[in-house]
């Protein structure tokens, strides 16, 4: 696995003395192109930075870590590589606030599926790298997380999280298995659901970007 990520960044509009930053983890089988579509429509006091996953998957796409099926359908995902996937975010969060004039008290995370995996386990293995975190379309994976952490290192976290009813890669009861998990660690988070598949529905890009906005 490459251990360089490639990126895409927007640089805000306004440059400050430090700017809040997004940082984008899309999906298995994307590239950084896709949630960068979304780049001008976010708010332009941000640094919008985008990230390409390590693994590349043909014909022109990419992964954090594999997925296999047995015989039987059932999904397997290789763990020593999300382990070592959620290390390289860490790192990298850590590579761009030192390159650009970035608030390091305000990283915020948008993961689409397996880019929402990790920013979950980001999130609740270095809460102290992280503001708020935007995960669409994804599902707590709590071997990346191993053990969690005092609610008070929690307190300052802020989620909004999404997923469609009918979700044809990630069920809709994985998605509603999480929102109990924060409640339980303290953590203010927003949940929504809309009738799409897995994808982000127009009203589910307005609503992410009012949760950055107000937040």
């Amino acid at each position: 696995m490459d251990q360089s990520l490639y990126y895409l960044v927007q640089e805000p509009e306004v440059v400050l003395e430090s700017n809040p930053v997004l940082i984008l983890l899309h999906g298995f089988g994307s590239n950084e192109e896709d949630l960068f579509s979304f780049a001008s429509e976010l708010p332009k006091n941000y640094y919008i930075v985008s990230v390409r996953a390590p693994k590349p998957l043909a014909p022109y796409g990419y992964a954090w870590f594999d997925i296999q099926f047995d015989a039987y359908g059932n999904k397997i995902t290789n763990d020593e590589e999300a382990w070592l996937a959620k290390n390289l975010v860490i790192d990298f969060i850590n590579e761009v606030v030192n390159k650009y004039p970035i608030d390091k008290d305000n990283v915020n995370l948008i993961g689409f599926s397996q880019g929402a995996i990790l920013s979950y386990a980001v999130a609740l293995t270095q809460p102290k790298l992280v503001n708020k975190v935007v995960a669409l379309s994804g599902y707590f994976k709590k071997d990346l997380i191993k053990d969690y952490l005092p609610q008070e290192e929690y307190k300052h976290l802020k989620f909004f999280i999404s997923h469609g009813t009918v979700d044809q890669v990630i069920s809709i009861e994985d998605a509603r298995k999480i929102s109990p998990i924060l409640t339980e660690l303290g953590i203010t988070h927003t949940y929504k659901e809309y009738p799409v598949g897995h994808g982000v529905a127009p009203q589910n890009f307005y609503d992410l970007r009012k949760f950055i906005e107000e937040n």
